[in-house]
């Protein structure tokens, strides 16, 4: 029995601590497509990055990508790929 219960602390610790990275590791991004470009590109940490830029390059306040005006999400994919540095 006390084998038994050392086996299931040992399992529940090692749960406990792999618990954040299973968890983090299902937040890659989602795809969206690019339909000025007709290409696609995860929404990912990296485009986040140039989202970030582009805000701050144009003097916009936050909004989530998704939630802005199709003119604006435009201008946003020709700033984008005017800067890729990266093969998205």
């Amino acid at each position: 029995m006390r084998t038994l219960k050392r086996a299931l602390s040992i399992l529940a610790f090692t749960a406990a601590l792999s618990a954040p990275a299973i968890v983090g590791g299902c937040n890659d991004g989602y795809r969206t497509y690019d339909p000025y470009y007709n290409d696609y590109h995860v929404w990912n940490n990296s485009e986040a990055v140039y989202y970030n830029n582009w805000e701050h390059d144009t003097h916009r306040d936050h909004v989530d990508y998704r939630k802005r005006k199709p003119d604006e999400q435009k201008e946003y994919w020709n700033y984008r790929h005017s800067h890729d540095n990266d093969h998205h």
